[in-house]
């Protein structure tokens, strides 16, 4: 797997950075459309997206410094902290902060905010499913060494083969060892996430269901 997508002199653009933003767009695309389901414009949605996408931002790099702090910020200078081209995002992080956004704004502009949760809840996991893919051209939450005919293998030098290096896994020439590709798995199961709540949100009973299923 290969980190960069693009070049542009010293100018570096990552896959994880790209997918993401695929991500984010088309969630908001797909939510936009499904807005008009409940009468609300989409263009409401297209408004919210800056605000869930600044949300999301400063809650997933947030918890990744938080969580990361002695093994990647300590000692260094603070101006790492907004380094997110080539990863160090935490999803949880991203959710906390994009519906904390979402209930400030939606309180400001007074529309029904469990609605509009109904609403972004099938797109957050269709978003999750193409960060998911972005983490397997990053090299980052790979899974466990395994013997499957689907087990993949990651490039000399990427952070999975320093892992097995050091644990005399591999040796200096070689690939990582064969891991399971769990970014696949995650996003395969977010991909049918995201169908099945699309489905169920057209037969919902209340505000809210939708969310709170996603939640489950």
């Amino acid at each position: 797997m290969h980190k960069i997508a693009f070049q542009f002199g010293s100018f570096n653009i990552y896959w994880y950075g790209v997918l993401v933003a695929i991500g984010i767009l088309v969630g908001l695309w797909t939510a936009s459309r499904r807005a008009l389901h409940d009468g609300i414009p989409g263009e409401t949605i297209v408004d919210l997206g800056p605000w869930l996408i600044l949300g999301t931002i400063i809650g997933a790099r947030g918890l990744y410094v938080i969580s990361y702090w002695r093994e990647d910020f300590a000692g260094n200078p603070l101006w790492q902290m907004l380094n997110i081209r080539g990863g160090g995002l935490v999803f949880y992080g991203g959710l906390i902060g994009a519906s904390l956004a979402c209930v400030l704004y939606v309180r400001f502009k007074k529309l029904p905010l469990w609605k509009i949760a109904d609403i972004l809840a099938p797109s957050i996991a269709l978003g999750h499913a193409f960060g998911r893919i972005g983490c397997l051209m990053n090299g980052c939450c790979y899974g466990r060494v395994c013997d499957l005919p689907w087990a993949i293998r990651f490039p000399n030098q990427s952070e999975v083969w320093r892992q097995h290096l050091l644990h005399r896994l591999v040796g200096q020439d070689d690939p990582s060892a064969p891991v399971h590709p769990t970014q696949l798995y995650e996003a395969s199961l977010n991909l049918a996430l995201y169908l099945l709540l699309a489905w169920l949100y057209r037969r919902k009973r209340f505000d809210g269901q939708i969310f709170a299923l996603y939640l489950l």
